[in-house]
């Protein structure tokens, strides 16, 4: 009777612990770790069939798990750096533990793996883009005209921008895309707003950090770049308007800059078909919060 009662209680301490599985989300990342022996699954696809199976028999069992993006490279470095032995299936699960608190991690909650994956793979590439915007807007220093520090500043700037654009945008859904010129590699930014049912925007908190970092380094930079928003409500056509950077500021792009930045394949330059349904129009007025202040870093 003892024994039964320790098994029972065993299987609801089960229960209660949180797993993370750390997926290889694409061929070439599979192919890198089957150079270990431990590693024992010789095909992706099948790989993959596994890996929702189990989540769902977790999920079924009331598990919560998370998913995080497992890198090769980066669990060959860490590996490197702890002394453990990557051919090991222990050093595999100190890797994924590490993910857990550090990388790009996503609940699992009954969606289809084929969903999971790609909202996996934006949620890195939003994460990494953060941390490279981070890193410049740090590395800028304090303006050597008044002490003030660069990066601080363009980062209130920013917020005070965002929260402007939000506010003067028309009742719905919101879709803003923020586009800075950067080295090596312009960066891309997107933010998406709700209203609840008393009107109150609401957001992600971090893809609105992830957003508003972005564009304050463009500010502080004052790189080339822009802003891009759509609005949608029911019973209406959408609308599209938007802003070049310029300065500290943003500038409003006339409707037909709009229309030829949607209509025109960036690739090839060749016109693409317009959207039906779609108002392609100037931005509501920022008033003081979108102008260009006078000073300059």
């Amino acid at each position: 009777m003892a024994h039964t009662d320790h098994q029972t209680m065993r299987s609801v301490l089960r229960r209660e612990i949180a797993g993370t599985i750390g997926l290889l989300t694409d061929e070439h990342d599979f192919r890198a770790m089957r150079r270990y022996r431990s590693f024992t699954f010789d095909n992706h696809t099948s790989y993959l069939q596994h890996v929702e199976a189990l989540l769902k028999t977790r999920a079924s069992q009331g598990r919560h798990t998370a998913v995080a993006l497992f890198d090769p490279q980066e669990y060959a470095e860490f590996c490197a750096d702890t002394g453990l032995d990557p051919d090991v299936q222990s050093s595999r699960t100190r890797f994924t533990a590490e993910l857990a608190t550090t990388g790009p991690v996503l609940p699992y909650e009954g969606q289809p793996l084929a969903d999971l994956v790609p909202a996996l793979v934006d949620e890195a590439v939003r994460q990494a883009t953060w941390e490279y915007a981070s890193t410049l807007l740090a590395r800028l220093g304090a303006c050597a005209s008044c002490g003030e520090d660069i990066g601080r500043a363009a980062f209130t700037r920013a917020s005070h921008l965002v929260v402007r654009i939000l506010d003067t945008a028309g009742a719905g859904t919101r879709h803003l895309v923020c586009s800075v010129t950067a080295k090596p590699e312009t960066l891309l930014s997107v933010l998406h707003a709700d209203e609840d049912d008393q009107g109150a925007i609401q957001l992600d908190e971090a893809e609105a950090l992830e957003f508003t970092t972005v564009l304050a380094l463009g500010i502080a930079t004052q790189s080339p770049g822009g802003l891009v928003m759509r609005t949608s409500a029911p019973g209406t056509t959408d609308r599209v308007y938007g802003w070049r950077l310029r300065g500290e500021g943003l500038e409003p792009l006339t409707a037909g800059e709009v229309f030829d930045a949607y209509c025109t394949d960036i690739d090839s330059g060749d016109l693409i078909s317009p959207e039906s349904d779609v108002d392609y129009c100037v931005p509501p007025d920022l008033g003081e919060e979108g102008q260009t202040p006078g000073h300059r870093y």
